[in-house]
């Protein structure tokens, strides 16, 4: 599967307008006056993340003219957080929302995504800069799952986090400084998991809204990979709630 984009300055600006879904754009370094300051603003006012790119990272991505500005057309739509979390609680389930706080490889996200939809997640979560794109790979390693979960892609994870308290949803990150083992959780109400990136974990800001868990190992390792860590922690969402 080809990664989708168009390019152009009216087809583009064209397409914000029209409300196409788009990952994000792509502006040429340097770009400077009027044109600049509407794509600026465009972007503001539709919630679509603008980079700012060399020339040749533009030309990486097509031999066309592309005029300075290229849009990446999102693979699937996007939730908001706030529409989605009273809808979920109409259902009879509990809420249980998958939280990824720095998830950047594409094969970890959509691997995390196939265990979240299998074992009966309503949600991901992810932030609006420093997460995987959601491309044809993680489609792929997906397995389709991401046609079925919903993905949130919010601005800030501390507000996300602070929305999901307020709305009554407990939220877990797994630490080794953690008081409870992880099969020693309630997890049969409204729940959410963070997740955190390989290098650096949950980030501290999250970690301390968190309630903290330990997800037991004996070997030397540092810890588990992300997803596998994933796996082990929705599998005990799933045993507790069958």
């Amino acid at each position: 599967m080809k990664e989708e984009l168009i390019y152009g300055r009216h087809p583009v600006l064209d397409a914000i307008r029209a409300g196409r879904e788009l990952d994000k754009v792509l502006l040429q370094r340097g770009t400077r006056g009027e044109f600049e300051k509407e794509v600026r603003a465009l972007c503001k006012e539709y919630d679509i993340p603008l980079q700012y790119a060399p020339k040749e990272r533009l030309q990486k991505w097509t031999k066309g003219n592309h005029q300075g500005i290229i849009g990446l057309l999102s693979v699937i739509p996007y939730y908001k957080l706030e529409d989605l979390v009273p809808m979920l609680y109409e259902r009879e389930d509990a809420p249980l929302i998958v939280v990824l706080d720095g998830v950047t490889d594409v094969r970890n996200f959509g691997a995390i995504a196939r265990t979240a939809e299998c074992a009966g997640a309503h949600a991901l979560v992810i932030p609006r800069k420093g997460a995987a794109r959601i491309n044809a790979d993680a489609l792929k390693t997906s397995a389709g799952a991401l046609a079925h979960l919903p993905v949130c892609r919010e601005d800030s994870l501390n507000n996300a986090v602070e929305f999901l308290q307020l709305s009554g949803i407990q939220v877990f990150a797994s630490d080794l400084k953690g008081e409870k083992m992880l099969h020693e959780l309630d997890l049969t109400a409204p729940t959410a998991i963070i997740l955190g990136s390989e290098d650096e974990g949950v980030s501290h800001s999250i970690l301390r809204k968190s309630e903290r868990f330990i997800i037991p190992q004996k070997g030397k390792t540092d810890s588990y990979n992300v997803s596998v860590a994933a796996g082990m922690m929705l599998y005990e969402v799933l045993r507790q709630r069958i």
